[in-house]
């Protein structure tokens, strides 16, 4: 059974990474009390409702603010349209939720004009996603400032690949602060979501991996043939329970289930020295874990006031946004 988890007092300070010497942020958890008391409503209500119309909602969201704390930090500089933005990066092509980011902003914009960051709602929307597919919840620290830069390189250069190896994993997480207990934990998301056939094929051409489970070997050489484009063909990443936020992803483990190589060496190279750890991610403990890891993850370089801005827009910084606007009363 799955026990809503507190990872915070009622108020919790985090002091966090900074990029620039000298400045310190502060994550709060109910740091919206006053300001815009109802915006974590308004969040679940916004995933939720996207939920029932998709379940995919869950794992894009999950996954939205994952690719965004891995660069430039939690800033919502993944929301960024342009035409180098880290929307435009290769590992970012099947990022979904942009369009659910967009109705909570609306709301909350109705309800409290310019007060929450794009980078705040995704950490919200991230968490509510989890509990929407049948997880815990956590308490989610707040007071993060939108970023203004979103550079595709940084995006390609920063992000763990399907094909990473433990040490290439460990150092992607080890760059931004987060350590192999911390990755082992957070890679426990690919409980729900899907995947391409051009993140597997690594897997089974020119040999198969002799650390794919046999049955699901011969389904995905059946889904994926040799040499065929890369289409709408998509693959539970669970092909226990899909579905469910739930830890059957460490039972898979184990029994060669994990669709990606980047899964599966968490078990073939780190089982000796997190054997313990995994063993007990089967068990009760993965969800409360899960929740500190998050929290761990959403602090990553956060920006301040003299940093970034609110935006009003997510897909737009806030002079750009006002530019636009003006331009039509300018002709």
């Amino acid at each position: 059974m799955w026990v809503a988890v507190s990872i915070a007092a009622t108020v919790l300070a985090v002091q966090l990474q900074q990029s620039s010497p000298g400045v310190v942020a502060f994550l709060i958890v109910g740091y919206y009390d006053l300001s815009c008391p109802n915006v974590e409503t308004i969040v679940s209500s916004v995933v939720a409702n996207a939920y029932q119309q998709d379940e995919g909602t869950a794992p894009g969201l999950l996954r939205l603010h994952f690719h965004d704390c891995f660069v430039q930090g939690c800033d919502g500089s993944v929301l960024l349209d342009g035409p180098n933005s880290e929307k435009t990066a290769q590992p970012n092509f099947s990022l979904r939720g942009f369009d659910v980011v967009d109705a909570i902003k609306e709301a909350v914009e109705a309800t409290c004009p310019g007060i929450v960051s794009c980078a705040d709602i995704l950490a919200f929307a991230a968490r509510d996603s989890a509990v929407q597919a049948g997880g815990a919840t956590w308490s989610v620290p707040a007071g993060r400032y939108d970023g203004f830069v979103s550079i595709a390189a940084e995006a390609v250069a920063a992000l763990p690949d399907p094909t990473f190896t433990v040490e290439q994993l460990t150092n992607s997480f080890s760059a931004v602060g987060l350590s192999q207990l911390d990755m082992l934990t957070l890679s426990g998301a690919h409980t729900i979501g899907r995947t391409h056939c051009s993140s597997i094929t690594n897997r089974l051409y020119p040999t198969v991996d002799p650390n794919l489970n046999p049955a699901l070997a011969e389904q995905l050489l059946s889904l994926c043939p040799e040499g065929a484009p890369d289409g709408t063909t998509v693959m539970n990443l669970d092909p226990t329970t899909p579905f469910t936020f739930d830890n059957e992803y460490y039972s898979n483990l184990p029994n060669g289930k994990a669709m990606l190589q980047s899964d599966q060496v968490l078990w073939n190279d780190l089982s000796t020295s997190f054997a313990s750890t995994i063993n007990s991610f089967v068990g009760p403990v993965w969800d409360m874990t899960f929740g500190f890891s998050m929290v761990t993850m959403s602090s990553i370089n956060v920006k301040s006031s003299s940093e970034g801005e609110i935006r009003r827009n997510c897909r737009v910084v806030n002079s750009a946004a006002a530019a636009a606007a003006a331009a039509p009363a300018a002709q």
